[in-house]
């Protein structure tokens, strides 16, 4: 068992409880002292199917996963079957006596049989409970203190609590000795557990957020359901719209009428909402969006992560106009990168996207209440409408900046057109071929002065051994795992966080001293890769990894050595 790290695997039926196990164990490592990351795998079944989760704890900062583990949880015979590759003669297995026999088991590993589904029916408790009794038997076998599991329990579980409790005290009863000791970490604060999309949430409430729209989609739909619960108290209008057409047209009426809003979806479900795009575009009406990816084209792998909306992102939408995009890589960044999103497309009343994938929104980590990330919202009041200025209000006022000033409905003293037609200053269609070229510059301008607000910003995170002179760059959710790698091989890491207006001057600076770019991608084509090209960065070596899993430190870390 390794001092300062713990790796746990739960598996099961889809419909089991085994994401809220996971999140259980999580939890009780996070007390412990350990940084979290969790690694949710399910099929696209509401039952039946295997899923699992693993649960690591390091002393460290993380966000990427380990194919070996220390314990399998088995609540069935799958479990076992399925995850011969990630044992190690160290292993502890905890299984379902009742289920699962001994020789079913491979040889030479330590494993402890317990009546999870006998002691689940004795206590007259639903098949589900049958978590509650294997989470005891866990903290038994790792010398977790029972005190632990009790607290964990008491803060999270609102249903059955005594009855959860009772059934894993008789879990951690059946167990007779300590088999991997986990060490505490007693000077260590634990810190809360949350996965992306809860981040994400924080992060818009954070800058304002008035309403939020979408229709459920994984790996996004969490936004929807933390939002809704907490609606009451952050005064959020939260609604589920009959598809994603009416979520971005809605969207652009909330917009209109002042109201900061944002709205998520996936792949799928974005492709409906580009026409409204270029009206939120057209019109000035700042819409931020949560777009999650998952493997495509079409349905694709619902449930499963990559990293292929890029270049849709890039481009979607008909016409020419600016946008914003930022790809956080943890819970952090996707709290603080949220945020600043929501108030960048408002100071600039443009299109803003938070790029996400599964890995990241489902994902569990450690979100630092103490770092920078946690901001002040923007004070829009310069970009107001001032009544004291003579003349009438023209919506799409020409500026040095590109933005025009903003005043909403219902404002007595304003008359507040807006227009999907290309229109003149006070948003009367128009046809002229001047004006046209007038108002097309006029908003394309915004993206310069958005760029020098960005140059006040860490758009591109330097990790690694800085003085390599190989680099690994990457984006998004694989952050984590090349951090981890960058730092074990003495390699440079590059990320660059905000990719539209993409930050040219800042991604040079980072690759300086570099002689050998590695770019690291959950796709086929390399879009990170396709889209630096264009401003004159040329890549090595490209490592691609799309079958809808990330990246391992075992995986990345082959590729890397046959590479660097």
């Amino acid at each position: 068992m390794r001092e300062t790290e713990i790796s746990v695997l739960i598996g099961g039926k889809a419909g089991e409880g085994i994401d809220q196990s996971s999140l259980v164990i999580a939890r009780l490592i996070n007390q412990l002292g350990y940084k979290i990351y969790v690694y949710r795998d399910y099929p696209s079944l509401i039952r039946g199917g295997h899923t699992f989760s693993i649960i690591r704890g390091s002393k460290r900062k993380i966000g990427a996963h380990s194919d070996k583990v220390d314990f399998v949880l088995a609540l069935n015979q799958d479990c076992i079957e399925l995850h011969k590759n990630r044992l190690n003669p160290d292993t502890c297995i905890i299984y379902d006596s009742d289920v699962l026999k001994p020789e079913g088991l491979p040889a030479g590993l330590k494993a402890v049989g317990v009546p999870l589904t006998k002691i689940t029916k004795e206590e007259n408790a639903i098949p589900i409970m049958r978590n509650s009794c294997i989470l005891g038997a866990f903290i038994k076998a790792a010398g977790i203190r029972w005190e632990i599991l009790d607290q964990v329990f008491r803060n999270n579980l609102h249903k059955e609590l005594d009855q959860n409790l009772k059934i894993a005290r008789r879990g951690y009863d059946e167990v007779k000795e300590i088999i991997n000791q986990v060490t505490e970490i007693p000077e260590k604060k634990p810190m809360p557990v949350v996965t992306g999309n809860d981040a994400i949430s924080l992060g818009l409430v954070k800058a304002g957020l008035e309403a939020f729209l979408a229709y459920p989609m994984t790996p996004t739909s969490a936004i929807l359901h933390f939002l809704a619960q907490q609606a009451e108290n952050f005064q959020l209008k939260v609604v589920h719209p009959e598809n994603e057409i009416a979520v971005m047209l809605m969207a652009t009426g909330f917009a209109y009428a002042g109201k900061r809003v944002a709205v998520a979806t996936s792949g799928g479900g974005f492709c409906l909402m580009t026409e409204g795009l270029s009206l939120s575009a057209m019109a000035e009406l700042p819409v931020l969006i949560v777009l999650g990816q998952r493997p495509g084209p079409s349905t694709g792998l619902p449930t499963y992560s990559c990293q292929t909306e890029l270049q849709f992102a890039l481009s979607a939408g008909q016409g020419e106009f600016a946008r914003f995009i930022a790809a956080p890589g943890d819970a952090d960044e996707a709290y603080y990168w949220s945020a600043v999103a929501l108030d960048l497309c408002w100071k600039y009343q443009m299109p803003a996207f938070v790029l996400t994938d599964k890995t990241l929104s489902e994902g569990n980590y450690n979100l630092n209440t103490e770092s920078q990330c946690f901001i002040s919202k923007v004070d829009l009041a310069q970009v107001m409408w001032d009544k004291k200025n003579p003349g009438a209000y023209k919506r799409y006022q020409i500026t040095e900046t590109g933005v025009s000033p903003l005043v909403f409905v219902p404002e007595k003293d304003a008359v507040i057109k807006v227009n999907s037609y290309e229109h003149d200053e006070a948003g009367i269609t128009t046809e002229e071929p001047d004006v046209t070229k007038t108002m097309q510059d006029q908003r394309l301008l915004k993206e310069k002065y958005l760029a020098q607000d960005l140059e006040n910003l860490r758009t591109v995170e330097i990790y690694g051994k800085k003085d390599s002179k190989a680099a690994i760059v990457c984006w998004g959710s694989n952050k984590g795992v090349c951090i981890e790698l960058g730092e074990k091989l003495g390699l440079k890491v590059i990320q660059p966080v905000v990719l539209s207006p993409f930050p040219v001057k800042k991604f040079g600076e980072a690759l300086q001293g570099v002689e050998k770019t590695i770019y690291v991608e959950n796709n086929a084509t390399g879009q990170l890769e396709r889209l630096a090209r264009t401003y004159g960065f040329k890549s090595d070596k490209m490592i691609l990894k799309y079958d809808g899993r990330p990246f391992s430190l075992e995986d990345l870390e082959s590729e890397l050595e046959k590479v660097k």
